[in-house]
């Protein structure tokens, strides 16, 4: 039997259909404890999302992947992009769709300034800290140089762990193209040139190659609760829909 874990959306989001370690970790245990599988097919299109829930529901499939000796693979849809090619990584091999999008090894942070626009109407801001940097990046303040450089240190700092993790994970596969890190992208058969995934495949036919034609599938994954169900959280699931779909829109998608 394989079990398949999908893993779709945007990371650490809100919303019904956000990633995000907590509710992840109880299909996991499920997935790979439940009918001793042969092996954990992830299903995954995310555009990415938070670096730190990234890193936490990758290292919770390899935890389990190490303690049971179960091999997990890996199956792009339309994306693996930063946080989703993070988890992509987390697998032992990535397959994925001739044109499904692959990369996006970087880090990013993005705001607004709206202190112009504050002047022209007459408004003054009023903040009142202890701590010379506990309101950095005020949005309402005019941009500060050292702030902005305490920012870019902190977007350093997290993409170095980014790299680290693909290259423990990825190893010798990876090319040394200068542009392997910088954040680029490229569709299924290039990033399989750089190393990036395995090659192109489909989670079925892959599976049933591997193991049989008559393997079993068993898929794993969140139930709504009763009151989304009944569209009980319809403002809060619309906002993070509109999140998502900028997400994803980076990548064209």
């Amino acid at each position: 039997m394989v079990a398949i874990v999908r893993l779709s959306g945007a990371i650490g989001m809100s919303g019904r259909g956000s990633m995000n370690a907590d509710t992840l970790a109880p299909i996991f245990e499920k997935a790979f404890r439940k009918g001793k599988p042969v092996a954990v097919a992830l299903e995954i299109n995310s555009p990415g999302g938070s670096p730190v829930q990234s890193s936490l529901i990758g290292a919770h499939i390899r935890r389990l992947a190490v303690e049971l000796e179960i091999p997990v693979i890996g199956f792009v849809e339309d994306v693996a992009a930063s946080g989703g090619y993070w988890l992509a990584a987390a697998a032992d091999e990535i397959w994925a769709d001739d044109s499904s999008v692959i990369g996006s090894i970087g880090v990013i942070s993005a705001s607004f300034g709206l202190d112009v626009l504050m002047d022209r109407q007459g408004v003054a801001r009023r903040v009142y800290t202890a701590g010379e940097s506990k309101s950095m990046l005020d949005p309402f303040k005019p941009e500060n140089p050292d702030d902005v450089a305490r920012l870019k240190q902190l977007l350093e700092d997290i993409h170095a762990n980014f790299i680290t993790h693909v290259k423990d994970r990825r190893g010798d596969k990876l090319t040394t193209d200068e542009n392997l890190f910088n954040g680029e992208i490229w569709l299924a058969r290039r990033a399989a040139e750089l190393g990036l995934i395995e090659g192109i495949g489909h989670l079925k036919p892959a599976m049933q190659a591997r193991f049989g034609d008559k393997v079993q599938f068993r898929r794993y994954g969140a139930r709504r609760s009763l009151l989304s169900r009944f569209g009980a959280s319809v403002v809060q699931d619309a906002v993070a829909g509109i999140e998502e779909r900028a997400a994803y829109a980076r990548f064209g998608l």
